[in-house]
């Protein structure tokens, strides 16, 4: 499989990508604003699997320049099986606090983002290819919200809806795309929203579904928003 997976230098999309490596057929994009990072997920990866085919590539999904990044993944990849966009950022801060900066910065990190990725790389992909955007637990409609996170769930919330119209706009093509609603697994991010709290699912854990639903998940699924959560949050 060709797989590209944004925001692969921590959390969730680190251990992702680990586990995509273990599979030597893989031919793994990752996409990160770090490259020392990125750098560290290749040596653990090749230390794992001396021949895993993980490539690490520096680049900021809002704000760098696409017509350079297409010729590097055709040249690469050829054509792409799987499009992960789990790149992400979190605002914790009370709404009489958030600015329209913080609501716009969300929005351009958790939306933006992955309509520039999908855009651009969407004409790399066909019939039978998997788009997986990965949502969070407070943008689903009817779950628990939490003060201070308006601005970021609202971001996620836009995600989903937009995992929903692209899975009917791309019918036709034998596209699919699905949304994962994650809950809490313990990454930076959590700490960051939740300081103290522990989750009961370790990143790895997380990393392996996420890494797994893409593979199998759109042949049972598409234009699903999907909660994957054990607690609250």
């Amino acid at each position: 499989m060709n797989i590209i997976l944004t925001g692969a230098s921590s959390g969730v999309g680190f251990e992702a990508a680990l586990e995509f490596s273990l599979r030597k057929e893989h031919k793994i994009v990752c996409i990160a604003r770090s490259a020392d990072k990125l750098r560290k997920l290749l040596e653990i990866a090749k230390g794992i699997t001396p021949e895993c085919q993980l490539l690490p590539v520096e680049f900021d999904i809002v704000n760098d320049d696409y017509a350079a990044l297409i010729p590097f993944l055709k040249e690469r990849l050829g054509h792409v099986d799987i499009l992960i966009n789990n790149a992400g950022a979190l605002i914790n801060k009370a709404f009489k606090d958030t600015t329209a900066q913080d609501f716009a910065d969300m929005l351009q990190t958790n939306v933006l983002g992955h309509f520039n990725m999908i855009q651009n790389i969407l004409p790399l992909m066909q019939n039978g290819a998997h788009i997986v955007n990965i949502g969070s637990m407070g943008g689903f409609q009817g779950s628990a919200k939490f003060s201070g996170l308006s601005a970021y769930s609202s971001s996620k919330a836009a995600l989903h809806t937009l995992t929903e119209c692209l899975a009917q706009e791309l019918s036709e093509t034998g596209i699919k795309v699905n949304c994962l609603a994650l809950g809490s697994a313990q990454t930076e991010m959590l700490e960051q929203a939740f300081p103290g709290y522990q989750s009961p699912v370790m990143a790895f854990e997380m990393g392996k579904y996420i890494a797994d639903f893409a593979l199998t998940g759109h042949k049972f699924f598409n234009g699903k928003i999907i909660p994957v959560a054990a607690t609250t949050p």
